[in-house]
């Protein structure tokens, strides 16, 4: 399945206004489970900085919603996010301007090539890794633009059935992902090769989780990407799953799984 018609269409819907911007990202926050996890590992790192200046990337920054999320944490915090799409980047652009966080600016970039030396205290890099080939490459300028001690965290999908992968023969469910998954010692490994010196990396997305992405995610990507039409029911379908997907999300996030289809990684400078 192809994603990015998908992301198009649904920024096309919630770009009209601000009001429906926020209710957008609103709406990622509770439904996606890898917002619940991201979210959880970012207020650890938020606490006892808020009244301290930090400079923060956005790496494939996308629609915003973590840039959206973090400033809504400190306004003594400046943003910078990238993404390789100029729609994205210029959609992101007029909202933060228009809800006044002049201290988030996002511009066009290849992370493959893109580096601040020395710059950042922490980069976030949410469901990205698995569409750069380059990935060694992308480590290693993370951890050349980021300050000493500062923190990378990436979420990607795992070799335990990430992107929907369960054996050699299957297809990635989203068709612009260049790597089904990772394995967790394997990426332990590259972000070490990257000069990372200590790295945390665990499973999320365990059977909980698994249940929760095809009912929040997978089943209505699908719907969408067969007809637009399926936006006139998509609410419907929501109201039905939202609270199914709260208790699976809640679940998942709060426990620890020996296994996954997804990977959570910290690693620090």
């Amino acid at each position: 399945m192809q994603y990015d018609p998908v992301k198009r269409t649904l920024g096309n819907v919630f770009n009209k206004s601000p009001f429906l911007r926020k209710l957008f990202y609103k709406m990622l926050d509770l439904l996606l489970l890898r917002s619940w996890h991201i979210h959880k590992a970012l207020k650890h790192w938020a606490a006892g900085k808020t009244e301290t200046e930090h400079h923060i990337l956005d790496a494939g920054s996308g629609f915003g919603q973590y840039s959206y999320y973090l400033s809504s944490l400190s306004k003594k915090w400046k943003f910078l996010g990238v993404d390789v799409k100029d729609e994205q980047i210029a959609d992101c652009n007029k909202f933060f301007k228009q809800i006044g966080r002049n201290n988030i600016h996002f511009k066009v970039a290849d992370l493959t090539t893109f580096t601040v030396n020395n710059h950042f205290d922490l980069i976030v890099c949410v469901d990205v890794m698995e569409h750069i080939l380059e990935d060694v490459q992308v480590f290693k300028n993370f951890n050349a633009s980021l300050k000493a001690g500062g923190m990378l965290l990436i979420s990607t999908p795992s070799d335990q059935g990430g992107s929907d992968v369960k054996a050699n023969e299957d297809a990635s469910f989203i068709e612009e992902h260049v790597r089904d998954g990772y394995n967790i010692d394997a990426i332990q490994e590259k972000l070490k090769t990257a000069g990372f010196t200590k790295i945390d990396a665990s499973f999320a997305y365990g059977s909980t989780g698994k249940i929760s992405w095809r009912l929040s995610m997978k089943y209505p990507l699908l719907m969408l990407n067969s007809s637009k039409l399926f936006f006139i029911i998509l609410p419907i379908y929501y109201l039905i799953t939202f609270p199914i997907c709260l208790i699976l999300n809640q679940l998942d996030v709060n426990g620890i799984h020996k296994t996954g289809t997804g990977l959570i990684v910290k690693a620090w400078k």
